[in-house]
């Protein structure tokens, strides 16, 4: 924080991670959640540009939301402020995949397919590497698009197979190696999804 603007998303993600992961008391989990939103709602009218500051809005207050009553949430209006947030990093920053997985769990928000799929990965949008960009966003957002197909009707008859889906791409999950401390706990949780 002391580092100001540029500071602004590595805390904000930073305390993302560690209320979604690690926080154990839920109302300091909102508390948190709520204050990345906040500061990403300043970076934004500082620099409405900041795709990384409309994600950080969205995951915060998406994870807000699913803390919160159903009415509550759908009395804020948080489900539109959300999907807003990220269609607009989308258009800022095409290839940033963390939105495009966002975005395509959010129709599973509710569902435990949901949160392995929403996670931060803020800056991927700029690669490990040469074609790296594409790649790794094109699979994150189909990644995204195939977890909001299988929440989409779930009352549906074809869920049994949609099941079965998801079950596969968390063991795809957890058979990652993982590139990062953030990851490692992505990989970890689609480790404990498949025990469950």
């Amino acid at each position: 924080m002391k580092a100001g603007e540029a500071g602004i998303t590595v805390a904000n993600k930073a305390q993302a991670i560690y209320a979604n992961y690690l926080e154990k008391s839920e109302k300091t989990k909102l508390a948190m959640f709520m204050e990345v939103a906040e500061r990403a709602e300043a970076q934004i009218a500082a620099d409405s540009k900041n795709a990384n500051a409309y994600y950080f809005m969205a995951y915060a207050l998406g994870r807000y939301s699913q803390g919160i009553s159903v009415a509550k949430a759908l009395a804020q209006g948080l489900g539109s402020k959300v999907k807003a947030a990220l269609e607009t990093a989308i258009k800022l920053a095409p290839k940033h995949a963390d939105a495009h997985i966002a975005l395509g769990a959010f129709p599973c928000r509710g569902h435990r397919q949901g949160r392995l799929a929403a996670r931060p990965h803020p800056g991927r949008e700029q690669g490990r590497g040469p074609g790296d960009v594409q790649d790794r966003a094109q699979a994150q957002s189909d990644l995204g698009d195939r977890y909001g197909r299988i929440c989409e009707r779930p009352g549906d008859a074809r869920r049994r197979e949609k099941m079965k889906e998801a079950t596969k791409l968390y063991e795809d999950a957890a058979a990652c190696t993982p590139l990062d401390a953030m990851e490692r706990l992505d990989v970890e949780m689609a480790k404990a999804e498949l025990e469950d």
